[in-house]
């Protein structure tokens, strides 16, 4: 969702930014922004009453925006009864929308918890209305978002009604790095010089993330996990999840999996 510059690196500085300094927008379903835009605490509402009114936050918000916005998304992207979208296009020039394979979804997802419970997140994978962060005990500082399942989840944002959407594989990211970032800065209408590019790419690799974390820690990291930054890698499925697990996960999700090269012609995985 794209409706505040992040902090940007001028092009001769000679080292990576501080990941604890970055100076983005926020993520969509932050309280604080939405508190501040209604002028009353949101722990007072339902979720379903937060939701009625968050279009006009995101609209309030991109009214007042001397810049370009950046929000960070974790939400499907979805309808409210009255058949307004959660996320109005009015408010969203265009979405960058990152996909990766759901089988080293469900692995990376548990470990973001701390956990290694992997039979959860595959059944949150498959789960038709799955939502997180459904009360302040387990998400005290961000409203409650709809995923739906992996699959509805792609599909809301891929096919968005009104809206230019780029999908980015992160397996692209990590194969084909140069020319996946261009084709990302290209579509956000950002400098896409190729000496920044390879730049940007160089200071952000997984290592010096993971290198910056061991050192000062992660203000994103969750309290029961080990890291943020934990691999990073492709195919890290193979090593955790069972044969009935990722047979799971293929079958409720094999459509769309095939749709973005996750599974070849025989509807095995490719990686």
């Amino acid at each position: 969702m794209v409706p505040h510059l992040p902090h940007q690196l001028p092009p001769g500085c000679p080292q990576p930014a501080d990941i604890n300094a970055l100076d983005g927008g926020p993520i969509s379903s932050a309280r604080a922004p939405f508190d501040n835009a209604v002028g009353y605490d949101s722990g007072e509402l339902t979720p379903d009453e937060a939701d009625a009114l968050r279009p006009e936050v995101y609209l309030h918000l991109a009214r007042q925006a001397k810049e370009t916005l950046y929000c960070k998304c974790h939400d499907a992207y979805t309808f409210l009864p009255d058949g307004r979208p959660l996320l109005p296009p009015e408010a969203t020039e265009a979405a960058l929308y990152f996909i990766r394979n759901p089988l080293d979804v469900a692995v990376s997802y548990a470990a973001h918890g701390g956990s290694t419970d992997y039979e959860r997140s595959v059944k949150l994978l498959g789960k038709p209305d799955a939502c997180v962060a459904v009360s302040d005990a387990t998400e005290p500082n961000q409203l409650r978002q709809r995923l739906l399942s992996w699959s509805r989840h792609v599909t809301s944002w891929a096919t968005a009604p009104g809206l230019r959407v780029q999908v980015i594989r992160y397996e692209d990211m990590k194969l084909t790095p140069e020319a996946t970032f261009t084709t990302a800065v290209r579509f956000l209408g950002l400098p896409d010089d190729p000496e920044r590019i390879r730049k940007a790419i160089e200071f952000s690799r997984f290592e010096e993330l993971q290198r910056q974390e061991q050192a000062g820690g992660f203000r994103e990291r969750l309290p029961k996990a080990k890291a943020f930054f934990r691999r990073g890698s492709i195919g890290s499925w193979r090593d955790a999840l069972t044969p009935e697990q990722a047979a799971r996960v293929i079958a409720d999700h094999a459509d769309v999996m095939r749709q973005y090269g996750y599974l070849d012609a025989t509807g095995q995985p490719v990686h």
